[in-house]
């Protein structure tokens, strides 16, 4: 910090509530708070009031958005080692990454709530514990291809690694637990397809993990098996 800033904040103690805005609105029209402001030609203020006042829908599309932003911050941005090469639209993976091995798909889902709380696996299928959790692994919308087929569902070999934010867990989004997506539970009636609610235990086990490293280390060693359904006692870390 300069002299000059130093002095402009001592200046700023002084003054009122009322007076700092005046000078916060003023530095505003300089400085924008993200570029999405130019894009939408409209203030973070806007954004955010638009945001506020969608549907339950919208909203939770915004948190599978915030999931992806946390997702490239909290844990892309962190691995000096890996690119992310993701090109294109309406791709079945959220981020495709890229190190001196090779590239990793990766779908990025939230953990799935219910009435505001998270929700047990038990909810979702009575062969679940009630002491995990859960995430859904189908797309938002739906629509049908040119077979005729729901578009919907994923197809085993769309990704590689399914990442889950457990925020609504914790309270923090740079919580992830990630697994292997070969070992994802099929659908009874299409095993080709992901059932649409996978189980997810409270504590990393063998088969899902909270290091996004060890996770690549599971995809590339080729073992193959099943997440499990049940686990011990429902209290998050």
């Amino acid at each position: 910090m300069t002299p000059r800033t130093k002095e402009v904040e001592q200046l700023l103690a002084t003054c009122t509530v009322a007076e700092r805005r005046a000078i916060f609105d003023l530095l505003r029209g300089e400085f924008p708070i993200h570029s999405i402001e130019k894009t939408l030609a409209a203030q973070a203020e806007i954004i955010l009031e638009a945001i506020s006042r969608s549907d339950d829908l919208s909203i939770r599309g915004i948190r599978g958005l915030i999931a992806q932003g946390a997702f490239a911050v909290d844990v892309v941005a962190q691995m000096p080692a890996w690119r992310d090469v993701t090109q294109g639209a309406n791709l079945p993976y959220d981020f495709l990454l890229e190190d001196a091995r090779g590239r990793v798909r990766v779908q990025v889902k939230m953990q799935r709530q219910k009435q505001h709380r998270p929700m047990s696996a038990r909810e979702a299928y009575k062969r679940f514990s009630p002491n995990m959790f859960v995430t859904e692994t189908q797309r938002t919308r739906g629509g049908r291809d040119i077979a005729g087929e729901d578009t919907r569902p994923y197809r085993f070999g769309d990704f590689d690694i399914l990442a889950v934010s457990m925020q609504p867990s914790t309270g923090n989004w740079a919580d992830f637990m990630y697994s292997v997506e070969r070992w994802l539970l099929p659908r009874d009636d299409a095993p080709h397809l992901l059932l649409k609610f996978q189980p997810i235990p409270v504590q990393p086990t063998d088969d899902w993990t909270d290091d996004f490293s060890t996770c690549i280390e599971w995809l590339r060693s080729g073992v193959d098996k099943r997440v499990r359904v049940n686990e011990g006692a429902l209290e998050y870390r």
